[in-house]
């Protein structure tokens, strides 16, 4: 890989820059630029502004909604991504009763619950048993309040509203890797099953200890992934 390619990275819903702990540091003297999905209230319409602000061609690096959100991107532009990492993600449209919760969540957040939203029904499903959660909580409680309610709504509908990427995803030719924390509950295995499959050119890894977020859960682990994706 050209080592000055840039190297973007999407977080996930209500996270920002932060939810990849040290991952850019680690990955100096890269060029990494981060991309903040909070302006549009589609998918599509967050990949074109995403787009519109990348360089030519770069990697890109998703996690969770970030993930679908770099799928999109692909979609519109797959000439300009060299190489894919899906973390933790779903390259489907969201199924029915999923899409159900989406209205009262937002209904919530709107009458001024959003920290109840984050406390209740987000943050509890993120981590890995048996550690010591407490600081990555309040970490994902800081980035949530700090983005607000109406990037909580905005993104609500973008991943309420999304369309099906796998078609997408079995035309890219690229170096690919499809990580998930091997104790996901949000983005179970058999959605990186399906993605690996579907990637001519993809890697799979599971990490152990690791819940929705291997970034924050285990840093080095996801860090030597990305470093053999990125030198393939």
């Amino acid at each position: 890989m050209t080592p000055d390619l840039p190297l973007l990275l999407v977080p996930g819903m209500m996270c920002d820059a932060r939810m990849w702990g040290t991952v850019p540091q680690a990955l100096q003297p890269r060029d990494i630029r981060h991309v903040a999905p909070v302006g549009e209230d589609s998918m599509a319409a967050l990949a074109a502004e995403a787009l519109r602000q990348a360089p030519p061609r770069f990697a890109l690096a998703g996690l969770s909604m970030g993930g679908i959100l770099a799928m999109e991107m692909l979609a519109q532009a797959p000439e300009r991504v060299e190489r894919l990492a899906l973390l933790d993600t779903n390259p489907r449209a969201e199924v029915p009763e999923v899409q159900a919760r989406r209205g009262p969540q937002m209904a919530r957040a709107r009458a001024g619950s959003l920290e109840d939203v984050l406390r209740a029904d987000m943050i509890p499903n993120y981590f890995a048993s048996g550690q010591d959660t407490g600081p990555f909580e309040a970490l994902c409680l800081e980035m949530g309040l700090s983005l607000g309610t109406e990037v909580f709504i905005r993104q609500s509908l973008a991943l309420r509203n999304r369309a099906d990427r796998q078609e997408v995803l079995a035309r890219f030719q690229g170096p690919a890797l499809v990580l998930m924390g091997a104790e996901d509950r949000l983005c179970p295995r058999d959605r990186h099953d399906l993605m690996h499959a579907l990637l001519p050119q993809s890697r799979l890894v599971i990490i152990d200890g690791a819940g929705h977020l291997p970034p924050l859960e285990r840093p080095q682990d996801t860090i030597a992934a990305l470093r053999c994706w990125l030198e393939e």
